[in-house]
Formats: structure tokens, sequence, C-alpha cells
């Protein structure tokens, strides 16, 4: 007997299935044991990221815990928590969302993406912070 595919398999491809991969998944791939297995060359994908120091590593722990903050943000935002006020308190605050955006620019510059062609027409996260800082 032969299987039949289910529809949503059909005109799967790798790019696709690199696509659908969450955040999470990218993010564990700089986690310890997938690293290793990996051949400790994901590093490569960020080609202008600073030199480490003996002050500061910018190894694959330092992207990993960069990733996680990214990652926490991002699940605020996907489960409409408060993104723009002080951590426990009620007062409005964008410093908190204006360094994570900072923070995925950073790895966009370092990985040599071109963060102004990519976000071109999307970007305007400042605008809207500095909005919400004249309430």
């Amino acid at each position: 007997m032969r299987r039949k595919w289910p529809s949503s398999w059909i005109g799967y491809t790798h790019n696709k299935l690199v696509a659908e991969m969450d955040f999470g998944f990218w993010r564990y791939l700089f986690a310890q044991p997938q690293f290793r297995a990996a051949g400790q060359s994901l590093l490569h994908i960020f080609p202008a990221k600073p030199t480490s120091t003996p002050a500061i590593q910018y190894n694959h722990t330092f992207i990993f815990n960069e990733l996680a903050k990214v990652n926490n943000f991002r699940n605020r935002i996907a489960h409409h928590e408060p993104v723009c006020f002080v951590p426990g308190h009620p007062v409005k605050d964008t410093i908190n969302a204006r360094q994570h955006y900072a923070l995925v620019l950073q790895l966009f510059n370092w990985m040599q993406i071109n963060e102004s062609a990519l976000l071109y027409g999307l970007d305007h996260i400042n605008a809207v912070a500095d909005k919400i800082d004249s309430l």
C-alpha cells in the first residue's frame, strides 16, 4: 500500500522548514550542547561581532544570552504584556523597549544585515516610543 502524505506537506521545502522554526529554536542552537554538536561554527553568522577581550567573551554563551533577551521581550509582546512601563510599577517608560530594539539592530549589524533596507517602511519603533513618552 502506498502511503499518502498530508496535503499540508505538498510543496514543503527546506527553506520553508527553516522559516517555520520558532525563535527559541534558533536561540538554543547557541546553547552549549547544540553549539558543540553543530561543530562550533555557528558564530560565523556574526562576522562583524566584536572581538572578545578578557573582560567580555563574545562567544556562543554571550550570543545565547543576548538572544534570550530578545526572545523574552518578543514573548511579552506576543502575550500582550505591557512593555512600556517600569517593570513592576505603573510608571510609563519606553527605555526597556528602546533597549531591546537597539539590541536587535546591533545583532543585525553583527550579521552585516542592512537593517534600513530590511526594515524599510516598518521601522517606526522610536517614533512610537517618542509619542508614548510625550503622553
